[in-house]
C-alpha cells in the first residue's frame, strides 16, 4: 500500500519555491493560459511535497535516477478510492516537470537537464465510455424545473452545452459578449491551449438562452455587472466543479447511472454529428482539437452507420434467399 500525502502543504519554505515562482511567471509572460499555469503549478508543489520527504531541497539535488523514482511512486500511488492514476493523470504530473528542469537548464540554474531524457508514460486513446442518446438527453434536459429561475438557467446551460460541444471551463468563462445572436455564433475565449475559437450555436439552445438572459439573469446579478453569462444564486461565477454536480444531478434524476457529467454532452454532440454526415474536420474545429487524432477517436464510436452498412451487406444474415430460386 503507497502512503498518501497531503501535498497542499506550504512548500514556501522549500529552496525549490523560488525557482518555482520565477518559472511560472515565466509562464505569464510566454503567454501561457491561467489553466496551464494552475495545472504546472499544482504537479510542481506535488513534486516539491515528495522531494522534501526525502531530504532533497533543491533543484541541483534532482537527478534522473530520483524523476524515475518519482514516476514509479505516481504508478504504484493509490487515490483515496483504491484506484491508481491513470495514464493521463500521470502524464500530467511528469510533464510539468520536464519543462521545469528543461527552463532551469536554460536559465544556468543547474548544470544540465536530468528530465530531458524521462520517458513519459504512453497516453493511451480510450474511446468514450457513454454516449448519450437523444431521448437520454430529452430526459435529463427535462429534469430541470422551468417554472424555477435556477432550473431555466440550468436548462440554458445543458442546451449550450450539447449544442455546441463546448469544454465545462469555457463555459464558466463566457460573457454575453462571447454571443453572437444575428450569427449565431459563440466565441470561445482562451481554450484548452489558450486558443480563441468561434463555434456555432443551433437556434433551440438560442432560444433557451434568451429566456435566461432576458427573465432570469437580470435578477441574478448583484452589485457591479462583469458580464459574466451564467451566474450563481449568489451572483458569482459557476466554478468547474460546481457546475459539474449540478449536471450530474440531472443525469442521476433521468435515473442514467453513467460516470461523467458535461463531457458526457461533448460525447454526445461530436458522435451525433458524425452520425449525421458531419465531416471529422468539422468536428475537429467545434471541439479545438489542435490534432485531428484526438478528434478521430469519435469514428470509432459513430457506429450507427457501420451498424447499418454491416446489416446491408454482410452475408450471413438470418434469412437468406436461395440464390437457385
Amino acid at each position: 500500500m503507497v502512503r498518501r500525502y497531503e501535498h497542499q502543504a506550504t512548500i514556501e519554505a522549500s529552496g525549490f519555491y523560488p525557482y518555482l515562482r520565477a518559472f511560472l511567471e515565466w509562464g505569464e509572460v510566454t503567454g501561457l493560459s491561467q489553466d496551464t499555469i494552475r495545472r504546472r503549478q499544482a504537479a510542481l508543489r506535488r513534486f516539491i511535497h515528495w522531494c522534501d520527504g526525502r531530504g532533497l531541497s533543491c533543484p541541483t539535488d534532482v537527478t534522473k535516477p530520483i524523476l524515475e523514482r518519482y514516476q514509479r511512486h505516481l504508478y504504484y500511488y493509490r487515490k483515496s478510492d483504491g484506484q491508481a492514476l491513470t495514464h493521463g493523470s500521470q502524464c500530467g504530473m511528469l510533464t510539468p516537470l520536464k519543462a521545469f528542469f528543461k527552463w532551469l537548464a536554460r536559465e544556468n540554474h543547474i548544470l544540465y537537464n536530468p528530465a530531458s531524457e524521462l520517458e513519459l508514460p504512453k497516453k493511451l486513446r480510450r474511446l468514450p465510455k457513454t454516449i448519450l442518446s437523444l431521448d437520454e438527453l430529452e430526459t435529463i434536459f427535462s429534469q430541470a424545473d422551468i417554472q424555477t429561475d435556477e432550473g431555466l438557467r440550468d436548462r440554458a446551460i445543458m442546451e449550450l452545452l450539447y449544442s455546441t460541444g463546448m469544454r465545462r471551463m469555457e463555459l464558466v468563462k463566457l460573457t454575453i459578449y462571447d454571443l453572437d445572436v444575428p450569427r449565431r455564433i459563440v466565441m470561445i475565449r482562451e481554450g484548452k491551449s489558450g486558443n480563441d475559437r468561434f463555434i456555432p450555436v443551433g437556434e433551440r439552445a438560442l432560444q433557451w438562452l434568451a429566456t435566461y438572459q432576458n427573465d432570469v439573469r437580470p435578477g441574478l446579478v448583484m452589485g457591479q455587472d462583469d458580464g459574466i453569462l451564467f451566474l450563481t444564486d449568489k451572483g458569482d461565477a459557476f466554478r468547474r466543479g460546481a457546475l459539474a454536480g449540478r449536471v450530474k444531478r440531472y443525469i442521476q434524476r433521468a435515473g442514467i447511472e453513467v460516470q461523467g457529467a458535461c463531457h458526457l454532452f461533448r460525447h454526445a454532440m461530436a458522435t451525433h454529428m458524425l452520425e449525421n454526415g458531419a465531416d471529422v474536420r468539422y468536428i475537429q474545429a467545434m471541439l479545438g482539437h489542435a490534432d485531428l487524432n484526438t478528434t478521430q477517436i469519435y469514428t470509432r464510436v459513430s457506429i450507427k452507420k457501420l451498424s447499418a452498412i454491416h446489416a446491408a451487406t454482410h452475408p450471413a444474415k438470418l434469412h437468406r434467399q436461395d440464390d437457385d430460386e
